[in-house]
């Protein structure tokens, strides 16, 4: 039986195995599931075994699995071609006979009405449909897809948004990553569906504002209209399909579907979730150096 984890060179596959090393878990008891060995190289160096696959070509996942493997499926990156490519590796471990399949969904799950939404409802119902033994990481949002803009808003000192007085329940990505860690070394954890989230919701306003603390910059929020953001988007080069989706959660969070503090990553991880200005402060940190 091995722990394998999918996406393990991406930013959360990485700080998965890591916890997981952490936890004690052998590295010859762990396999990265990843498209270029490459990139890989220190994991094999620390022991950790190679499973090379790609969402996109089901018959490399034949390979990737094994009966009796704990899998985490971290949700591939390419919103639009989810669907598929999450069908292929479900459909992959409910033919290698695995004994537990983690997947990386949304905060509220079949609750979730935005558009981001959809590509995560539809891999838990197959998931389901494969009468696998499962665990749902319904993850809120991670407080990085924030700061990764910090340049442009200390730039320009405006965090601009469409989400008027509405809260995110964020965390910082090293927290999901150790509730990962957690179900796949622990057990007791089958056929459970955790809403993850940070424990304190803050405002656009509130995060303009500790951004501006941290920095001794000036900076303000600055709330538009759905039409105005999508404009603004689409003039910095952002598609105008991805656009849409990411107005869309604005206007979700303008409706307090992230706001949903229930404590579970806390509890899954023993520990309170990363504050909102600890993330910022590294990274504001990491600018300035």
């Amino acid at each position: 039986m091995s722990i394998v984890v999918t996406g393990a060179t991406g930013h959360l596959g990485r700080l998965v195995i890591a916890d997981l090393l952490e936890r004690g878990v052998a590295p010859e008891q762990i396999a990265a599931v990843v498209r270029d060995a490459d990139k890989a190289a220190d994991l094999a160096a620390s022991g950790v075994q190679l499973r090379v696959a790609q969402y996109d070509d089901p018959a490399t996942l034949k390979g990737a699995f094994a009966a009796g493997d704990r899998v985490l499926l971290i949700s591939g990156n390419e919103v639009g071609r989810r669907i598929p490519q999450h069908t292929a590796v479900v459909d992959a471990a409910a033919e290698a006979g695995v004994a537990l399949l983690a997947y990386t969904g949304i905060l509220g799950g079949p609750a979730a009405d935005f558009v981001l939404a959809d590509e995560h409802k539809a891999t838990e119902e197959h998931i389901l449909a494969s009468g696998l033994p499962y665990v749902f990481l319904r993850n809120g949002w991670y407080t990085e897809v924030y700061t990764a803009n910090l340049p442009a808003v200390l730039e320009h000192g405006v965090v601009i948004g469409n989400a008027g007085e509405g809260r995110v329940a964020s965390a910082a990505r090293a927290d999901y990553a150790a509730a990962a860690a957690a179900v796949l070394a622990g057990e007791g954890h089958e056929n459970t569906a955790y809403d993850l989230s940070g424990d304190t919701a803050w405002s656009f306003a509130e995060y303009a504002a500790t951004v501006a603390e941290v920095s001794g910059r000036d900076v303000a929020y600055h709330d538009v209209s759905p039409e105005e953001r999508q404009e603004i988007l689409v003039g910095v080069g952002v598609p105008a399909d991805f656009a849409a989706v990411l107005v869309d959660v604005d206007r979700a969070i303008g409706r307090g579907l992230l706001a949903v503090t229930s404590g579970e990553l806390a509890r899954l991880i023993g520990r309170p979730t990363t504050p909102l200005r600890d993330t910022v402060a590294v990274e504001v940190r990491a600018l300035s150096a």
